[in-house]
């Protein structure tokens, strides 16, 4: 009989919201944060944190175990944190009071590989995810309203979904197929390496619309993670799955054309180590930046001659997304820079960042 009382409050409450009386809760609640990375203290805990533009820690948000990424949604002060591949768990945490308010948990013979996307009106969350049983990636699909309860999953186009984007002003998608398959029986295990096949694809409505693929002597470079610029271009970051020397390991694609290769000279490729570990594009979509915490290396190229421009050393470095004139950077170490031709701004918080900031 208790439940009947606040189920009619939250009813109440709803529909003063709805009607315009109450506001409606937005990131302005949590802090205005620029930016969300999860990391862990020395002690083990794992965090969510927003982060502002300024570079300072407006929250810390306890995580159950080590998170990766993280899907901002576009309006509520909502985040869901994903579990490092292969987790099985994702946690929906309202980042102005941070409690957990959901927790999604994949159907039998299904992990998350970290990422996912909200639609841009935030009704939806897709998450990448492995069918590791068909060695086959899928595209879960998660009802927001409905307490983020599944309402089915669609087809990734390939194998080892990674990073998930929506294409700016639709809900087109674009999927990191890194065409890896793996299987929790062998931990991280890559299967497949002699006949991967890494692409790009591009959903609506459920649909695969269009695919790019790397050339075949590029099959080893698996694409990971996706940046997409406000006029729609796609750059990835690959990570080399081959022993001979890669050429390039950053692309970019725009639908209808070909991928084509940021040109970098043979060392400085090399002093990526293989790997490419977050990537960014500016806000104007003039320069992509790349991070390597293998290579400790920030590479930065200009979108108009496909050249590389800039390269600073920063040790363990991974996360970055655009800032205002430049981009932001995190470490492992608990550094945080945002780098602008004008200068760098810096600061360092007690924690060790991990994989990827996310802006939001």
């Amino acid at each position: 009989m208790s439940g009947a009382p606040q189920r009619g409050r939250r009813q109440f409450l709803g529909g003063l919201i709805a009607a315009g009386v109450l506001p409606v809760p937005s990131w302005a609640d949590a802090g205005s944060p620029a930016y969300l990375a999860a990391g862990a203290r020395a002690d083990g805990t794992y965090l969510l944190c927003g982060i502002a533009a300024d570079l300072s820690v407006l929250f810390e948000i306890p995580l159950p175990a080590r998170g990766h990424a993280a899907a901002a949604h576009p309006t509520r002060p909502q985040a869901v944190a994903f579990a490092r591949r292969p987790g099985t768990f994702a946690v929906v945490i309202d980042c102005a009071t941070g409690r957990q308010q959901a927790r999604l948990t994949c159907p039998d013979g299904r992990h998350f590989y970290g990422h996912g996307v909200f639609s841009a009106g935030g009704e939806w969350l897709f998450t990448t995810e492995n069918d590791f049983e068909a060695g086959a990636g899928r595209i879960g699909i998660w009802d927001v309203a409905a307490g983020y309860r599944r309402r089915g999953e669609i087809s990734s186009g390939g194998i080892g979904p990674h990073d998930i984007k929506r294409l700016p002003g639709t809900d087109i998608l674009v999927v990191a197929n890194g065409g890896i398959d793996t299987h929790p029986d062998t931990g991280r295990t890559k299967l497949n390496i002699p006949t991967m096949a890494p692409n790009l694809s591009y959903i609506d409505q459920g649909k695969i619309v269009e695919q790019a693929a790397l050339p075949h002597a590029q099959h080893k470079n698996s694409i990971r993670h996706l940046a997409v610029g406000p006029g729609g271009d796609v750059a990835f970051g690959m990570q080399w799955q081959g022993e001979e020397p890669v050429e390039a390991l950053v692309g970019r694609h725009r639908r209808g054309g070909q991928i084509a290769l940021f040109d970098a000279p043979p060392e400085a490729v090399r002093e990526m180590e293989g790997y490419i570990g977050s990537i960014a594009i500016s806000p104007d979509g003039a320069r992509v930046a790349v991070t390597s915490p293998r290579g400790n290396r920030v590479q930065i190229f200009d979108t108009g001659t496909m050249a590389l421009s800039q390269v600073i050393s920063l040790n363990d470095v991974c996360g970055v997304a655009p800032a205002e004139g430049g981009f932001t950077v995190t470490t492992g170490a608990g550094e945080l820079r945002c780098l602008r031709g004008s200068g760098e701004a810096r600061a360092k918080a007690d924690l060790m960042w991990d994989n990827h900031l996310i802006p939001v």
